[in-house]
Protein backbone atom coordinates (compact mmCIF):
# COMPACT_ATOMS: atom_id res chain seq x y z
CA UNK A 1 0.00 0.00 0.00
CA UNK A 2 1.45 3.41 -1.28
CA UNK A 3 2.62 5.71 1.84
CA UNK A 4 3.17 9.67 1.59
CA UNK A 5 6.46 10.34 2.72
CA UNK A 6 4.75 12.60 5.20
CA UNK A 7 3.22 9.62 6.99
CA UNK A 8 6.47 7.84 6.53
CA UNK A 9 8.79 10.38 8.03
CA UNK A 10 5.23 10.84 10.81
CA UNK A 11 6.13 7.20 11.59
CA UNK A 12 10.19 6.91 11.19
CA UNK A 13 10.02 9.98 14.18
CA UNK A 14 7.58 8.21 16.54
CA UNK A 15 9.11 4.78 16.26
CA UNK A 16 12.81 5.28 15.75
CA UNK A 17 14.36 8.60 15.20
CA UNK A 18 12.56 10.65 17.83
CA UNK A 19 11.28 7.83 20.18
CA UNK A 20 9.68 9.28 23.77
CA UNK A 21 12.32 7.31 25.36
CA UNK A 22 15.20 6.94 23.18
CA UNK A 23 15.21 9.81 21.34
CA UNK A 24 13.31 12.66 24.06
CA UNK A 25 14.34 10.41 27.59
CA UNK A 26 10.74 10.69 28.57
CA UNK A 27 8.43 8.53 30.65
CA UNK A 28 11.53 7.20 32.53
CA UNK A 29 9.43 6.30 35.27
CA UNK A 30 6.85 4.20 33.84
CA UNK A 31 9.12 2.47 31.65
CA UNK A 32 11.64 1.68 34.66
CA UNK A 33 8.71 0.47 37.49
CA UNK A 34 6.16 -1.69 35.25
CA UNK A 35 9.24 -3.50 33.07
CA UNK A 36 9.91 -6.33 35.29
CA UNK A 37 7.90 -8.33 32.46
CA UNK A 38 7.05 -8.19 28.65
CA UNK A 39 3.06 -8.86 29.79
CA UNK A 40 3.62 -5.66 32.07
CA UNK A 41 5.26 -3.61 29.57
CA UNK A 42 2.49 -4.54 26.59
CA UNK A 43 0.07 -3.76 28.73
CA UNK A 44 1.35 -0.07 29.81
CA UNK A 45 1.99 0.45 26.68
CA UNK A 46 -1.52 -0.51 25.07
CA UNK A 47 -3.03 2.00 27.42
CA UNK A 48 -0.45 4.66 26.49
CA UNK A 49 -0.98 4.24 23.11
CA UNK A 50 -5.00 4.43 23.29
CA UNK A 51 -4.99 7.87 25.53
CA UNK A 52 -1.89 9.03 23.03
CA UNK A 53 -3.47 8.50 19.83
CA UNK A 54 -7.19 9.86 21.36
CA UNK A 55 -5.50 12.67 22.47
CA UNK A 56 -4.02 13.56 19.77
CA UNK A 57 -7.27 13.17 17.80
CA UNK A 58 -9.34 15.05 19.59
CA UNK A 59 -7.01 18.09 20.47
CA UNK A 60 -6.22 18.08 16.42
CA UNK A 61 -10.13 18.51 15.83
CA UNK A 62 -10.80 21.00 18.37
CA UNK A 63 -7.67 23.22 18.08
CA UNK A 64 -9.68 26.04 16.33
CA UNK A 65 -11.73 26.32 19.11
CA UNK A 66 -9.20 25.96 21.79
CA UNK A 67 -7.90 29.48 22.71
CA UNK A 68 -4.18 29.89 22.74
CA UNK A 69 -3.87 31.44 25.91
CA UNK A 70 -5.50 28.79 27.88
CA UNK A 71 -4.54 25.75 25.56
CA UNK A 72 -2.52 24.07 27.98
CA UNK A 73 -4.98 23.49 30.54
CA UNK A 74 -7.10 22.45 28.23
CA UNK A 75 -4.41 19.74 26.87
CA UNK A 76 -4.06 18.46 30.12
CA UNK A 77 -7.90 18.25 31.12
CA UNK A 78 -8.34 16.40 28.13
CA UNK A 79 -5.63 13.81 28.43
CA UNK A 80 -6.62 13.43 31.88
CA UNK A 81 -10.17 12.48 31.11
CA UNK A 82 -9.04 9.92 28.68
CA UNK A 83 -6.48 8.45 30.97
CA UNK A 84 -9.58 8.04 33.50
CA UNK A 85 -11.78 6.64 30.91
CA UNK A 86 -9.09 4.14 30.03
CA UNK A 87 -8.21 3.38 33.92
CA UNK A 88 -11.96 2.61 34.34
CA UNK A 89 -11.31 0.11 31.55
CA UNK A 90 -9.19 -1.39 32.42
CA UNK A 91 -10.09 -2.06 36.00
CA UNK A 92 -13.59 -3.44 34.51
CA UNK A 93 -12.06 -5.70 31.00
CA UNK A 94 -8.30 -6.61 32.54
CA UNK A 95 -8.35 -6.54 36.29
CA UNK A 96 -5.41 -8.27 36.77
CA UNK A 97 -3.69 -6.48 35.21
CA UNK A 98 -4.71 -2.99 36.68
CA UNK A 99 -3.87 -4.18 40.14
CA UNK A 100 -0.30 -4.90 38.55
CA UNK A 101 -0.32 -1.30 36.78
CA UNK A 102 -2.00 0.32 39.84
CA UNK A 103 -0.80 4.00 40.30
CA UNK A 104 1.19 4.21 36.72
CA UNK A 105 -2.09 4.14 34.72
CA UNK A 106 -3.08 6.90 36.53
CA UNK A 107 0.34 8.57 36.13
CA UNK A 108 0.12 8.48 32.56
CA UNK A 109 -1.15 11.70 32.79
CA UNK A 110 1.96 13.42 33.88
CA UNK A 111 3.92 11.66 31.16
CA UNK A 112 5.60 14.96 29.14
CA UNK A 113 5.43 12.90 26.16
CA UNK A 114 1.52 13.68 25.82
CA UNK A 115 1.51 16.88 26.15
CA UNK A 116 4.56 17.55 24.10
CA UNK A 117 2.86 15.90 21.20
CA UNK A 118 -0.33 18.00 21.74
CA UNK A 119 1.28 21.31 22.06
CA UNK A 120 4.01 20.41 19.53
CA UNK A 121 2.22 18.79 16.50
CA UNK A 122 -1.57 17.85 17.11
CA UNK A 123 -2.67 21.61 17.99
CA UNK A 124 -1.14 22.80 14.07
CA UNK A 125 -2.14 19.22 12.15
CA UNK A 126 -4.87 17.43 10.74
CA UNK A 127 -6.44 15.81 12.11
CA UNK A 128 -5.86 12.97 9.99
CA UNK A 129 -1.85 13.33 10.58
CA UNK A 130 -2.59 13.93 14.60
CA UNK A 131 -3.95 10.65 15.04
CA UNK A 132 -0.97 8.85 12.78
CA UNK A 133 0.99 10.86 14.88
CA UNK A 134 0.17 9.20 18.07
CA UNK A 135 -0.01 5.78 16.97
CA UNK A 136 3.30 5.85 16.03
CA UNK A 137 4.65 7.52 19.08
CA UNK A 138 2.77 4.90 20.97
CA UNK A 139 4.02 2.00 19.42
CA UNK A 140 7.32 3.44 19.29
CA UNK A 141 6.68 3.39 23.39
CA UNK A 142 5.21 0.20 23.50
CA UNK A 143 8.11 -1.69 21.47
CA UNK A 144 10.78 0.39 23.93
CA UNK A 145 8.18 -1.30 27.06
CA UNK A 146 8.44 -4.40 25.65
CA UNK A 147 11.96 -5.02 24.85
CA UNK A 148 12.98 -3.71 28.12
CA UNK A 149 10.73 -5.70 29.88
CA UNK A 150 11.37 -9.19 27.33
CA UNK A 151 15.02 -8.55 28.20
CA UNK A 152 14.71 -8.07 32.13
CA UNK A 153 12.28 -11.06 32.11
CA UNK A 154 14.66 -13.10 30.62
CA UNK A 155 17.55 -12.49 32.38
CA UNK A 156 15.90 -12.15 35.61
CA UNK A 157 13.56 -15.49 35.31
CA UNK A 158 14.18 -17.08 31.99
CA UNK A 159 10.49 -16.57 30.79
CA UNK A 160 8.73 -14.46 28.61
CA UNK A 161 5.13 -12.65 28.59
CA UNK A 162 4.65 -14.71 31.62
CA UNK A 163 1.01 -14.87 33.21
CA UNK A 164 -0.21 -13.00 29.43
CA UNK A 165 -3.10 -15.09 29.76
CA UNK A 166 -4.12 -14.28 33.68
CA UNK A 167 -3.02 -10.57 32.88
CA UNK A 168 -3.99 -9.77 29.31
CA UNK A 169 -6.84 -12.64 28.90
CA UNK A 170 -6.87 -16.08 27.07
CA UNK A 171 -5.96 -15.04 23.44
CA UNK A 172 -2.54 -13.65 24.79
CA UNK A 173 -1.98 -17.29 25.85
CA UNK A 174 0.32 -18.24 22.99
CA UNK A 175 2.81 -15.13 24.25
CA UNK A 176 3.79 -17.21 27.15
CA UNK A 177 7.08 -19.26 26.88
CA UNK A 178 9.90 -20.18 29.00
CA UNK A 179 13.40 -19.32 26.98
CA UNK A 180 15.76 -20.63 29.16
CA UNK A 181 14.83 -24.11 31.15
CA UNK A 182 15.94 -24.54 34.58
CA UNK A 183 17.16 -21.39 35.16
CA UNK A 184 17.65 -20.11 38.36
CA UNK A 185 17.17 -16.50 37.88
CA UNK A 186 19.36 -13.04 38.66
CA UNK A 187 17.33 -10.88 40.73
CA UNK A 188 19.16 -7.83 39.95
CA UNK A 189 17.38 -7.17 36.64
CA UNK A 190 13.43 -7.99 38.22
CA UNK A 191 15.15 -4.64 40.59
CA UNK A 192 15.24 -1.27 39.70
CA UNK A 193 18.86 -1.35 38.78
CA UNK A 194 18.19 -4.16 36.68
CA UNK A 195 15.76 -1.62 34.67
CA UNK A 196 18.38 1.05 34.78
CA UNK A 197 21.32 -1.14 33.29
CA UNK A 198 19.10 -2.57 30.38
CA UNK A 199 17.59 0.35 29.45
CA UNK A 200 21.59 1.51 29.06
CA UNK A 201 22.49 -1.22 27.03
CA UNK A 202 19.40 -0.99 24.77
CA UNK A 203 20.40 2.80 24.02
CA UNK A 204 24.08 1.70 23.67
CA UNK A 205 22.25 -0.87 21.18
CA UNK A 206 19.81 1.83 19.20
CA UNK A 207 23.19 4.55 19.05
CA UNK A 208 25.30 1.15 17.38
CA UNK A 209 22.80 1.18 14.80
CA UNK A 210 22.49 3.94 13.41
CA UNK A 211 25.97 4.75 12.71
CA UNK A 212 25.72 1.81 10.99
CA UNK A 213 22.68 3.15 9.04
CA UNK A 214 24.90 6.13 8.94
CA UNK A 215 27.56 4.74 7.51
CA UNK A 216 25.44 2.40 5.22
CA UNK A 217 24.44 5.90 3.54
CA UNK A 218 27.50 7.13 3.39
CA UNK A 219 29.91 4.98 1.76
CA UNK A 220 27.42 5.05 -1.96
CA UNK A 221 28.29 9.01 -1.65
CA UNK A 222 31.82 8.47 -1.21
CA UNK A 223 32.10 5.49 -4.34
CA UNK A 224 30.18 7.63 -6.51
CA UNK A 225 32.57 10.78 -5.92
CA UNK A 226 35.53 8.25 -6.45
CA UNK A 227 34.03 7.50 -9.46
CA UNK A 228 33.91 11.30 -10.79
CA UNK A 229 37.10 12.03 -10.10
Amino acid sequence: MFISETYRKIAGDGIWNNNIVFGQNLALCPLLAVTGTATNGLGMGFATLAVITASNGLISLTRHLIPSEIRIPIFVLLIAALVTLVDILMNAWAHELYKVLGLFIALIVTNCALLGRAEAFASKQPVKHALWDGLMTGLGFTLVLVALGAAREISASGTLFANASLLLGESFRFLESTVIPNYKGFLLMALPPGGFIMLAFLIVGKRLIDQKLAQKKTQPALSSEAITE
